[in-house]
């Protein structure tokens, strides 16, 4: 009595169909800034529609929401000496070590919180997750937070207004690039603050994070999955002697800032021309729900 419906089957694990999805996103984009087409990489583009289901649409209005932010805010633009106050306690930083996939580890310790102001503290994030995707090893699109509850208490805990904004930028402009989150020690009492975290938080982004204690020994296996105990450092249960070291770590940022400098610097002067003669070339779009994972 009824006909069956035809609904195409779209495999994401099959090479040529994610490739026609990606070539669909990339012309559904349109013209796009200098910095648009040099961020709107393969990679990158995959990476938006995972986050959106391989759904085209979907993904060009997410993608769109980030051009634009990006545009504005300019990440890449952000440097060190803007930033560097914020990590004198070493409360967060890329490590030194990597994952057992080579991955970038952040480190984060909340406890070490020392300023307030919530702009300073969401460009340092920022600042952050862009050098983290700096240093990424070719190949590899992800990377890992281990982050330290040591000494942590609600006076520690970030204002909802910077929690929210830090949900939204990690899940609507840096989509699929958590690997896992791996919550050390937190304390009982972060089981309320979590509650409230969680809210902003997507289902799937929910379910990277890992809750490790130290003197757990099933839990540490699963830190130990991640990162091979020889250089996961001491205060982590591991056995490297490593140690947040800021006038070092400031030195390896002032690098990093040149080469970064170095990989937007020819695209800035084009954008430059182009904003003058007819504003940047990035599409106009309607703000998007925060609803994607990271």
């Amino acid at each position: 009595m009824f006909r069956r419906k035809h609904t195409s089957h779209f495999d994401s694990t099959d090479a040529d169909q994610r490739k026609a999805k990606i070539n669909e996103l990339k012309d559904a984009l349109g013209p796009l800034s200098a910095r648009g087409e040099k961020y709107c990489t393969v990679a990158c583009l995959a990476r938006y529609l995972e986050a959106r289901n391989w759904n085209v649409a979907k993904a060009r209005k997410m993608l769109e929401e980030s051009l634009k932010w990006r545009a504005a805010y300019r990440p890449e633009d952000i440097r060190w000496p803007e930033v560097s106050v914020e990590a004198e306690t070493g409360k967060m930083y890329r490590a030194s070590f990597q994952d057992r996939e080579r991955r970038t580890v952040i480190v984060m310790a909340p406890a070490k919180q020392n300023t307030s102001v919530h702009e300073g503290q969401i460009r340092f994030l920022v600042y952050t997750l862009e050098n983290a995707v700096l240093n990424l090893p070719e190949g590899q699109e992800k990377m890992v937070w281990l982050i330290d509850f040591t000494g942590w208490t609600m006076a520690n805990a970030v204002p909802i207004k910077t929690a929210r904004e830090t949900a939204n930028i990690l899940q609507n402009h840096y989509p699929e690039r958590l690997a896992v989150a791996l919550l050390f020690n937190p304390p009982k009492v972060f089981e309320a603050f979590w509650k409230v975290i969680k809210y902003f938080l997507d289902p799937r982004s929910i379910e990277k994070v890992k809750f490790v204690y130290l003197k757990d020994e099933e839990s540490m296996k699963v830190m130990h999955r991640y990162i091979d105990p020889k250089v996961l450092p001491v205060e982590f249960g591991g056995k490297n002697d490593v140690v947040y070291n800021h006038e070092e770590y400031s030195e390896l940022m002032t690098k990093d800032d040149i080469k970064t400098a170095n990989i937007w610097a020819e695209d800035a002067k084009t954008d430059h021309a182009n904003d003058v003669i007819s504003g940047p070339l990035v599409p106009e779009v309607t703000p998007l729900p925060s609803l994607i994972t990271t």
